[in-house]
């Protein structure tokens, strides 16, 4: 039998019939219920892929030294910020714990993070005392000698300092970089706080100037000679053979050659070096030069000095393009170390990556060369951060010695 759906009798002039049945429809189910949807694949997020396209290609050392420098992020910055207060170097907290994350400014800390459980993670380090009716975030009588023996190396490795920012001057192009991109990367390169004022007790070597656009630019003054070799050209004289395998640039021939394997090396051998010294004052410019063979190797021989500057052999993508314009980078820096991979290691994911230089680090993942007490001192900062008493951190010491 057939259904038949009902119509009202009733009309409305210049309606039409509703053609929608009477009874309710509500009791079946149109929708799919959730234990059978198919969940939908989250796009792959540049935060979290890595950088290396596979994990065989990953080092595992190297890529462990990036989270050690995630988990100390805030540690590094609230100390640095706190030794940077004038002396009994305190900072006074906001009375509601709620807009405690408004310091995330000075102390570097994300939004919402409290700083007194923070505080609380390294007792042996910061120290919460209420003055009057005002919590401060303050150091403990440690962490006070450990600014006093930080501040004595400084003092120590100022000519050394002085020398790194003197040879980053004579690789950039118009011989000045701004104050604030070096006060930036200062920690990278093992710079103090104040050197932007150290600065100004050498006028032998720097002048500091007022550019166009009203910033702060340190300028050099005389040119040294013996600063303008290389990390590369003092490696070359000791072993020329390990030079030339560091570096790969591949000379393009047709296949119908049929170069055996040993000739093909020694073709693209001969066209590894001479590099093209940071120091030369190459004059390339934008357009097909800058996409050429020497362009390559000019900015091959840069990264490899610049890192060779750093403290730990390694930086961060952004303090690197932080001196794009006074050293002439482009967009192909990221092609330019993917064909490094002997030379050069990329590590992170792929919005937040770091370059190690390789020659720097053993198997193990680590540095070969620790002579610069700032990295026995920054050892020190980040063990008696781990520990909850002065007797466990003595201890690491022991067996650390031992």
């Amino acid at each position: 039998m057939a259904w038949r759906i009902f119509l009202p009798s009733c009309r409305i002039p210049g309606h039409l019939p509703s053609l929608s049945s009477p009874f309710s429809t509500s009791f079946l189910k149109t929708k799919i219920p959730k234990h059978l949807r198919r969940r939908r694949r989250r796009p792959p997020s540049p935060r979290t892929t890595p950088i290396q396209p596979s994990p065989a290609t990953s080092l595992p050392h190297l890529e462990d030294i990036l989270l050690r420098d995630a988990r100390f992020r805030f540690l590094t910055r609230t100390f640095h910020f706190l030794s940077s207060l004038p002396p009994p170097h305190l900072l006074p907290l906001p009375p509601s714990a709620s807009r405690h994350g408004s310091l995330y400014r000075d102390l570097g800390f994300p939004r919402g993070r409290n700083p007194l459980r923070f505080a609380g993670l390294h007792p042996l380090l910061f120290s919460t005392p209420l003055i009057g009716n005002r919590v401060h975030l303050g150091l403990t009588p440690l962490a006070l000698a450990l600014l006093k023996e930080r501040d004595g190396i400084m003092d120590a490795a100022e000519s050394d300092h002085v020398t790194k920012v003197r040879k980053l001057l004579m690789m950039s192009a118009s011989k000045r970089i701004a104050l604030n991109k070096l006060y930036h990367c200062r920690a990278v390169f093992g710079l103090p706080d104040d050197f932007r004022d150290r600065a100004r007790k050498y006028p032998e070597y720097f002048r500091v100037v007022t550019d166009g656009e009203g910033r702060k630019v340190l300028e050099l003054v005389c040119w040294d000679a013996k600063l303008s070799v290389t990390e590369i050209e003092k490696q070359f004289m000791v072993n020329e053979e390990r030079v030339r395998r560091k570096f790969s640039f591949p000379v393009k021939y047709s296949r119908h050659m049929g170069l055996p394997e040993e000739d093909r090396m020694r073709v693209n051998a001969a066209n590894t070096l001479p590099l093209i010294s940071p120091y030369s004052g190459w004059g390339g410019e934008e357009g097909d030069e800058m996409s050429s063979l020497e362009a390559e190797k000019y900015r091959v021989g840069l990264l490899h000095e610049f890192l060779s500057l750093t403290l730990e052999k390694r930086a961060s993508i952004h303090h690197i393009m932080e001196f794009k314009e006074e050293f002439r980078l482009t967009r192909r820096t990221y092609e330019t170390l993917r064909k490094q991979p002997r030379c050069f290691y990329l590590a992170g994911t792929e919005m937040n990556w770091a370059v190690f230089l390789r020659e720097g680090y053993d198997k193990e993942g680590k540095l070969r060369n620790k002579d610069h007490p700032l990295l026995t001192f920054n050892e020190k900062l980040y063990r008696y951060a781990e520990k909850k008493s002065l007797e466990e951190a003595e201890e690491g010491v022991e067996v650390a010695v031992g």
